[in-house]
């Protein structure tokens, strides 16, 4: 057995369905778990791991709630089949994309009311950014409102009938913007240096000393010699 798969039977907690395996610092599901309590699970705590993945988690046929908070969950994670969810608990992970992870819990659920996303980067209130204000929120949880309209309770608040409304009426255009990595924002800021350098409004040619043109644009120019035009005008006697 993979030593990610290794499950001491001190470290698991079932009570009445309730199925505790917190803080253990394991990667993926243990698969013994699925296997010992799969189908007699109701209430599935997998808290302060460092899943990454819930491969595994198809075993637990019958889960009505689950808790997944403090774990390394991030955009790649692929729900299975949880028709009789009702309760889903996300909480400080690593998640980005809001979109992406709401089209599946739609496609995966059909009875969910209740999901927390408080500390993911894809829930833009002050848990995940400081910079992050009350309007970016509004926004977020009229947009998860628009795929997940059957929701009673968003992170830690009820949904209320306004929100309903406001959802139903301009949620569709709430996105949050997914947040760049480091490596995309250099990317980008290569790409638009190169850009900028591709228009440049200055000459792209070296020009020798008794130019004295200055560009302007494409087709403005200044005469910026030593002799000014103005000495045309101006007679010995002038001076």
């Amino acid at each position: 057995m993979a030593d990610e798969d290794y499950m001491l039977p001190s470290t698991v907690t079932f009570v009445d369905g309730r199925l505790c395996y917190c803080g253990q610092n394991c990667r993926r599901i243990p698969e013994a778990l699925g296997k010992l309590y799969g189908t007699k699970v109701h209430c599935l705590d997998l808290s302060f791991n460092e899943l990454a993945s819930l491969r595994g988690l198809e075993a637990f046929s019958d889960i009505r709630e689950l808790v997944l908070d403090n774990n390394q969950l991030g955009d790649s994670i692929v729900f299975p089949e949880m028709p009789y969810l009702h309760t889903l608990s996300l909480n400080k992970n690593k998640i980005c994309d809001l979109e992406t992870l709401l089209l599946q819990i739609r496609n995966k659920t059909r009875i969910l009311n209740y999901l927390s996303l408080l500390g993911n980067k894809a829930c833009p209130n002050q848990l995940s950014c400081e910079e992050n204000n009350d309007e970016d929120y509004k926004r977020y949880r009229y947009f998860v409102l628009y795929h997940l309209p059957d929701l009673q309770f968003l992170d830690s608040n009820r949904v209320t009938d306004r929100e309903r409304h406001e959802a139903r009426r301009r949620g569709r255009f709430m996105n949050v913007i997914r947040p760049k990595s480091e490596a995309q924002g250099e990317e980008a800021g290569m790409s638009d240096l190169s850009l900028a350098l591709s228009h440049s409004p200055l000459p792209r040619s070296l020009r020798s000393p008794e130019d004295y043109k200055g560009a302007y644009g494409r087709c403005r120019y200044r005469y910026s010699g030593k002799h000014s035009e103005g000495n045309r005008f101006i007679c010995n006697n002038d001076l």
